[in-house]
């Protein structure tokens, strides 16, 4: 999944909800498009890691005709990202669906950032 949605996939964003204290600690989250029965509740989260955000739905987001499910975001970390493992695999570098948390906002999709992308360490320890 691109770490940029299509804006298009969140005009329905009302809210997003952290359940974490200190998003500024975070580099970056993993975000990704979940179905759900709900469009305001914390979702279910089914992978390995934590979740550590949702969007919340407008009331004029309809759920799919088929199955019945809201399409919302949701925002994680797995156990082998940066803020567990900050030697780890994205020292430098960050997952295709990562963001930095502080650009992400109702209906905005997010940005990469050298913070996200690990680079601000690395320049940092390579300025003389």
């Amino acid at each position: 999944m691109s770490s940029l949605l299509d804006a298009s996939e969140i005009t329905h964003e009302q809210d997003v909800v952290w359940l974490e204290d200190g998003l500024d600690a975070l580099d970056y989250v993993r975000q990704a498009i979940d179905k759900t029965p709900r469009r305001a509740n914390k979702p279910r989260y089914a992978r390995d890691g934590r979740m550590v955000g949702y969007a919340v739905l407008d009331d004029d987001a309809e759920p799919d005709p088929d199955s019945g499910l809201y399409r919302r975001r949701v925002f994680f970390l797995l156990p082998h990202d940066r803020d567990s493992q900050p030697d780890g695999p994205y020292a430098v570098g960050a997952p295709g669906e990562a963001v930095d948390p502080r650009t992400i906002q109702p209906k905005n999709p997010g940005a990469k950032t050298d913070r996200s992308q690990g680079r601000t360490t690395a320049i940092a320890s390579a300025t003389p």
